[in-house]
């Protein structure tokens, strides 16, 4: 019997999804755990294996769209099975979950949908036939003419994807059902007997681009957008001497299997100050504070698509080698989209680093439901009074951003008086 296969859920923030490809195609026997399609999450693109066997027969979810949680997206069975019914049973909760995602007007209602369905039927027009009825997925799919035509699955994908109506064609199958041999035998003599139509003329190149946003850059928008205007933000800056801490790098280096950074130094720093100052390592909660009794360190990474925050867990019980090596493969799997649900989530505090990349201070914005996030510059080497002398001294500045309904100016600036100490004096970081 065949099986009809939903947007799965692959993350805890997930409300929709995007198939960045379809490894199969309509026709294609499929094995459980063949790769099916990949998933562009808010997070990362995830592979989706095929979670039962027999043939593809139909795919309701054409790549780069998003498609709520639950809406079907495929069906799954056997060849040349009738699956009408089960198109009738998945375009109910598809459109119930459409129904969920639309913006509700004043009184509660549904908002007009900004997008009319676009109907796909081939016409003899350049420019495509607009229904103001909005539809649900599955109605795009398989057109209400085509529903009155005995016509195998395979035969009607294969004849939408070649633009064919169907009413063309006389069907040789049981009781004068189009199959796939019929469409093929359209097709064939279609090339014999008719040129390909020449392209309409394209209009002029638009003075901009419009860019589609990615399930990531929507979940940075709507959560930050949501930081900004929930918490009350306030920005604490303290420039930190690194001269020391450089030196002890350096030293470490020769003898640490694995390289380590001075981003590494600064995780493993903010780790053993959050033990110190538990405030900081907390989350606003709505009607409570919750102090959590686990450190965990997500560190910021910037891809292409936006920023994904990898955590490194437990890090105040984890040695500077230990840290280095998580921290270089969280980045590089990060960079492919390839991070578990597991690996970017769960931190208790965030840590925003631009020093590679030559900014020497910012400000960055509250990661929810955190209390803080730290943004770290560049390290530089500036002039430094020191009594009556004037040095030359390699120096960081980095900004603490609070939440003020969990941390207040004297919490947040202790701890980063703690975080400048273990910094200026590196071996603490050991003890």
């Amino acid at each position: 019997m065949a099986e009809l296969i939903e947007m799965p859920r692959l993350s805890d923030t997930m409300t929709e999804g995007v198939i960045a490809k379809w490894h199969k195609k309509v026709g294609d026997p499929v094995k459980p755990g063949d790769l099916l399609a990949e998933i562009e999450t808010d997070k990362a693109t995830m592979e989706f294996e095929a979670p039962v066997g027999g043939v593809l027969l139909y795919i309701g979810a054409p790549e780069n769209q998003p498609i709520p949680i639950g809406a079907p997206i495929a069906i799954i069975g056997k060849p040349e099975e009738d699956i009408s019914a089960l198109l009738q049973k998945g375009s109910s909760p598809a459109k119930e979950s459409q129904d969920k995602a639309q913006p509700t007007s004043g009184d509660g209602a549904p908002a007009p949908s900004t997008a009319p369905a676009v109907s796909t039927t081939p016409t003899p027009s350049t420019a495509p036939v607009v229904s103001t009825t909005p539809a649900p997925p599955f109605a795009q799919s398989v057109p209400s003419a085509e529903t009155r035509l005995k016509a195998s699955p395979l035969a009607r994908s294969m004849a939408r994807e070649a633009g064919i109506d169907l009413h063309q064609l006389q069907g040789t199958g049981e009781g004068g059902r189009i199959i796939r041999r019929d469409v093929e035998a359209y097709l064939a003599k279609a090339t014999t007997e008719t040129k390909i139509p020449s392209l309409p003329p394209q209009p002029a190149a638009a003075p901009y681009q419009e860019v589609p946003l990615s399930q990531m850059r929507k979940t940075i928008a709507r959560r930050l957008t949501a930081s900004m205007q929930e918490a009350p933000h306030f920005y604490l800056t303290r420039s930190i001497s690194m001269e020391a801490a450089t030196a002890w790098r350096e030293k470490l280096n020769t003898l640490s299997p694995v390289k380590i950074s001075f981003n590494d130094l600064i995780i493993k720093a903010v780790a053993l100050a959050l033990r110190k100052h538990p405030y900081l390592n907390a989350a606003w909660m709505g009607d409570h504070i919750r102090l959590y009794q686990e450190v965990h360190i997500g560190f910021a990474v910037a891809i292409e698509e936006g920023l994904i925050v990898p955590v490194i867990h437990h890090a105040d019980r984890k040695g500077l080698s230990e840290i280095a090596t998580e921290t270089t493969a969280l980045a590089q799997k990060a960079r492919e989209r390839k991070l578990t649900p597991e690996e970017y989530t769960g931190s208790t505090f965030s840590i925003s680093n631009l020093g590679m990349f030559g900014i020497e201070e910012f400000t960055a914005v509250i990661n929810p439901p955190e209390a803080a996030i730290l943004a770290v510059g560049a390290i530089q080497s500036v002039p430094v009074v020191k009594g009556d002398t004037v040095t030359v001294e390699r120096r960081m500045r980095v900004t603490l951003s609070c939440d003020h309904r969990v941390v207040d100016g004297a919490t947040g600036a202790a701890f980063l008086t703690t975080l400048a100490d273990l910094l200026e004096e590196p071996a603490r970081l050991l003890l």
